[in-house]
């Protein structure tokens, strides 16, 4: 893809955005067998962060609990596919390979972190058990390590 961002711009933000995409798909397979296996070790339900955030940003509801266990897995799959955006646009100024995983963890992290609390759907890092960020953070970093694994490997392709 280099080559088609030095030739072409647009063409690179193209491509760019689109094997982000593939690899945010591929980092949310691997953090929802992630999630799935850790729930099954720990007992733990399915997190309903995902629709409690989408419904305090778009000021919606799911109509019923077979509803909300629905849409919480489109947000878990669209967000984590768009996540991937930013893996891509990273190529285009120059990060790749594992600097750009790293940074793409601490952004996602980063936002987890922030955003979350500021939607009152979660409580601030500082009162949250750091059993619980620990397990969050291993899930993310098992998301951004299979998306830039994705991505290396898609912008290889040349």
């Amino acid at each position: 893809m280099k080559r088609e961002i030095a030739e072409n711009p647009l063409k690179g933000l193209a491509l760019a955005v689109g094997a982000g995409m593939l690899a945010g798909l591929a980092g949310t397979v691997a953090i929802t067998v992630s999630q799935l296996i850790e729930m099954k070790l720990t007992d733990r339900a399915p997190s309903t962060t995902p629709v409690k955030a989408v419904s305090k940003v778009l000021d919606i509801k799911p109509t019923n609990k077979t509803n909300r266990e629905k849409v919480t897995q489109e947000i878990h799959w669209t967000y984590g596919t768009v996540w991937g955006i930013p893996r891509g646009i990273m190529s285009m100024v120059g990060l790749q390979g594992w600097p750009a995983t790293l940074l793409h963890f601490t952004t996602i992290m980063g936002t987890a972190l922030t955003l979350l609390p500021k939607l009152n759907v979660v409580p601030p890092v500082t009162e949250q058990e750091p059993k619980a960020i620990a397990i969050d953070a291993l899930h993310h970093a098992v998301y951004a390590l299979a998306a830039g694994l994705a991505y290396d490997a898609i912008d290889e392709l040349d």
